[in-house]
């Protein structure tokens, strides 16, 4: 027997007695991927919709399976000065990402689970302000994919509970 496998065999043993169990059980077939690809986002306004929505889009794998599900999000994305410098200008932002969102059950038009996501980034102001925008967009970039996850996330373990709403 391989020595790693030897290792693992005993840790899997211990996982499941305490009672977990992987997430994407049953792989593309089992019953998160499956309600994963029946989600279907709803456009959502601006440019960090459009890149929200393309990172819930990848994530989700909708596979041209029948929308059970429709993902309604609302954003709230904000630029704030931190730092301030002795001429009054500002040497540090905080740029903030939050969504509010609903999955809704297409069938009956029931919200099943009302949540929120969020996080932010810090961005050095330079001299440069194309450097600073090139920055403050990096930073949008990077955040709509985290948000993402925490909403893909947030609705997997939505799933994997049965239906019931994950606590906060």
């Amino acid at each position: 027997m391989n020595k790693s496998v030897a290792l693992l065999a005993p840790l899997a043993l211990a996982l499941s007695a305490c009672g977990l169990h992987p997430m994407y059980q049953g792989g593309s077939g089992g019953v998160v991927a499956s309600t994963l690809a029946a989600v279907d986002v709803a456009p959502i306004e601006g440019q960090s919709g459009w890149l929200v929505t393309n990172a819930l889009k990848d994530r989700l794998d909708h596979r041209g399976a029948p929308a059970v599900y429709r993902l309604d999000v609302k954003l709230d994305d904000q630029i704030i000065g931190l730092g301030v410098r002795r001429d009054d200008s500002v040497s540090r932002e905080r740029r903030t990402l939050r969504a509010r969102y609903q999955l809704v059950d297409v069938r009956n038009g029931q919200v099943v689970l009302d949540a929120t996501a969020g996080s932010d980034a810090g961005i050095d102001v330079v001299g440069s302000e194309y450097a600073t925008i090139a920055a403050e967009k990096t930073a949008l970039e990077r955040l709509s994919g985290i948000v993402a996850d925490q909403i893909v996330a947030r609705i997997a373990r939505y799933v994997r509970n049965g239906g019931t709403p994950p606590a906060q």
